[in-house]
């Protein structure tokens, strides 16, 4: 079966996957696989930016998203007609262009947002993991993999690929997919700790985070910044101590990262 595994913590946001995939089939007709895609509105395999915290202490993420390709796929079931949308036995979901009637039935039902209406031919549309591509047998990949100077996408049979550790996008949605993803963003705490009288940031203070069972523990750089990455949404007891002085702080990432600013420690 084929698979997709994702590296958020290596994509630089060069948009080369995005890029890629509108280049392949853009203008190219790859019927039975797919039709042409427009070159405006449809990102077959996009790139979602998401900005966290709060100025000074700020990370931006990119994840690419394209079909989950998922092995219980809603849109499979939900197409009215036979062989409409069908899952390969390679694992690929694939909406046959030449029966698909643009219902709109799967638009409706895709939980991720990957299937796009196209108007110009009356049917629905969506990533296909460059099938066309693996069925000649000279070029083994989607272009998204290929373009990715970053190794942050990979493919393969699932027997080759680092699946162990992975994470599905959006476990809620109670479907397995065959896009697996490393290093999904999760909550972050950070501050600066200063000194008010010396008008100094304080290099080594001790910062514990406590909550809900977990405990965390580091110390600020030389910059007096501490960051507490890939935490839970929890509320937590923050504790910070350098000569004798402690201040305590409750915060919560339950709703967004949080970025403290400057802290006093007086």
């Amino acid at each position: 079966m084929k698979n997709f595994v994702i590296d958020v913590s290596r994509c630089n946001g060069c948009y080369s996957c995005q890029i890629a995939c509108k280049d392949e089939h853009c203008g190219n007709d790859w019927t039975p696989y797919a039709k042409p895609q427009p070159e405006t509105g449809q990102f077959w395999g996009k790139i979602y930016e998401y900005v966290r915290g709060q100025i000074p202490q700020v990370k931006l993420n990119y994840v690419f998203v394209p079909c989950q390709h998922c092995v219980n796929a809603p849109c499979v079931d939900v197409c009215p007609v036979n062989g409409g949308i069908y899952t390969r036995d390679d694992g690929l979901v694939i909406i046959d262009p030449q029966k698909c009637t643009g219902c709109r039935a799967c638009i409706d039902v895709c939980p991720y947002g990957c299937i796009y209406y196209n108007g110009n031919f009356a049917i629905a549309q969506k990533c296909t993991g460059c099938a066309h591509l693996l069925d000649r047998h000279e070029v083994f990949a989607p272009r998204c993999y290929d373009i990715c100077t970053m190794e942050a996408i990979t493919f393969g049979d699932e027997t080759g690929l680092e699946i162990s550790g992975t994470e599905t996008l959006h476990p809620e949605y109670g479907l397995t997919t065959r896009v697996h993803y490393k290093n999904l963003p999760k909550r972050f705490i950070a501050g600066t700790v200063y000194d008010p009288t010396n008008k100094e940031v304080l290099v080594g203070a001790n910062c514990t985070l406590t909550g809900e069972g977990e405990t965390y523990s580091k110390t600020t750089n030389g910059f007096g910044d501490f960051w507490f990455d890939g935490i839970e949404a929890a509320d937590f007891t923050l504790k910070i101590e350098k000569n004798g002085k402690i201040k305590t702080v409750e915060v919560s990432t339950k709703d967004q990262d949080i970025s403290l600013g400057d802290i006093a420690l007086s």
